[in-house]
């Protein structure tokens, strides 16, 4: 029998729980770049706020306007919170902490707010996933249902 976790988020492929879950056409900002950028967003992340040391979370960026030019894989190495809010029947969850981007040695402060939807007509979305100083999704992106398994909304 596993440990329940009091507050936290799985999100992966519903079809593959090994792969990524993706988002596609999403219009994206880079600090220092004027306009948007067009590509795909790949999530994975096991986080719980009792597990912090061994929690993981990764963004991965496919620029599909000016393919490769901006692509990336931001990796957390620090998780600061982890808060997770009912909405009606859907669940909400902030995560907050520090990261790397392509394995680089500086660290980014990032702050991503995954919804899993409950009912199966509706679609999971990560609200928002900003790395300070980088990079900001700058919207929602959809991805399947499913894709976002939230721990700690549901009654017990």
């Amino acid at each position: 029998m596993g440990v329940i976790c009091p507050c936290g988020v799985i999100v992966q492929n519903p079809q593959d729980p090994n792969d990524e879950a993706v988002s596609t056409s999403n219009n994206v900002q880079f600090e220092g770049q004027g306009g948007t950028i067009t590509g795909d967003l790949f999530y994975r992340a096991n986080i719980c706020v009792t597990r912090l040391e061994t929690s993981t979370l990764t963004l991965r960026f496919e620029d599909t306007e000016t393919p490769d030019e901006n692509n990336f894989t931001f990796t957390a190495n620090a998780f600061t919170s982890v808060v997770c809010t009912q909405q009606g029947q859907n669940c909400s969850i902030e995560v907050t902490g520090t990261g790397t981007i392509n394995g680089g040695m500086e660290n980014f402060s990032f702050e991503a707010v995954f919804r899993d939807m409950v009912g199966q007509a509706q679609v999971d979305d990560v609200q928002s996933f900003e790395i300070t100083g980088f990079f900001n999704q700058t919207g929602a992106a959809p991805i399947d249902q499913g894709s976002i398994i939230a721990q700690g909304c549901q009654e017990v």
